[in-house]
């Protein structure tokens, strides 16, 4: 089995990324990133350093709204609407997870659709569905690059999605489906999962379930992509990160993601991938 190196994939796509920026700062357009915090959580506050750095690192100009956890929805939502308008902002992200008075979807909703970066407004969702363009969700398009590094013809293979959420499981499916591939989408409440898993080419676990996915799950030769991340205690009492897949039982397949060290660092790398296509967009 090939460990598929989610770090080296990473780092060339954000040196492409680097390479767009710069040329798009030949011609007078800095590429400009709205970052939207509320609140302290820890790993939101790490994740939106990452984001921060990252951004730096290939020459996006990072603007970085930090709101108490107490700010009301509307006042959420103007900072929206000005950032919409703002000319030197060409994506907007809005950490997840908000406090619980306000509600995401309507955040969400209100990023204009072409600074949309996670790929999470309706309308880019409608896009995706129908394959018509718009910002495609960090995590799946990641998934997709993974899958390009062993894959080169995905036609007619069958593909297995263990999630259906919005953010992972159903974006990915449609991608795949793009592809040419017989999509199956398993969920929470599907029977026999083991068996439907046995029959896939392709398996994308997304289900946040630790090591849900067993060895003698997988087929010969199948190619593994693991979404999922937890962090769990072992015996000694120490915490490590663990995936949806028993990665160690995995020497009969293809190749296949391990965790840490797959799909996360390709997340932040297409975030910013996606805010040089909306720039890109956005001159046309």
């Amino acid at each position: 089995m090939t460990p598929i190196d989610g770090r080296a994939i990473a780092r060339t796509l954000s040196d492409t990324t680097a390479a767009e920026v710069a040329a798009l700062a030949e011609i007078g357009v800095r590429v400009g990133l709205a970052v939207v915090l509320l609140g302290s959580n820890p790993a939101s506050e790490v994740y939106v350093a990452r984001k921060v750095a990252e951004s730096a690192r290939v020459g996006i100009v990072s603007f970085e709204h930090r709101l108490p956890a107490a700010t009301d929805e509307a006042a959420l939502l103007a900072l929206i609407d000005a950032l919409n308008r703002d000319p030197a902002v060409h994506g907007i992200l809005v950490q997840l997870p908000l406090p619980e008075h306000v509600e995401a979807s309507r955040v969400l909703d209100t990023i204009a659709p072409g600074k949309d970066v996670d790929g999470f407004h309706p309308v880019n969702v409608g896009r995706l569905s129908t394959g018509t363009g718009g910002l495609v969700p960090c995590t799946p398009l990641g998934c997709m690059l993974l899958l390009d590094s062993v894959i080169e013809d995905y036609r007619g293979l069958a593909a297995v999605v263990i999630g259906k959420s919005n953010i992972v499981g159903k974006p990915v499916a449609m991608l795949l489906l793009e592809r040419e591939c017989t999509v199956t989408v398993t969920h929470i409440a599907t029977r026999g999962l083991s068996e439907i898993v046995r029959t896939a080419d392709i398996v994308v676990a997304a289900a946040g379930a630790p090591r849900l996915v067993q060895g003698d799950w997988i087929k010969p030769g199948a190619v593994v992509i693991d979404v999922g991340i937890t962090r769990i205690r072992a015996g000694d009492g120490r915490t490590r990160l663990v995936g949806d897949v028993a990665f160690e039982q995995l020497g009969h397949a293809r190749a296949a993601t391990p965790v840490p060290g797959g799909v996360g660092p390709m997340t932040i790398a297409c975030l910013l991938a996606n805010t040089v296509r909306a720039a890109t967009l956005a001159r046309q």
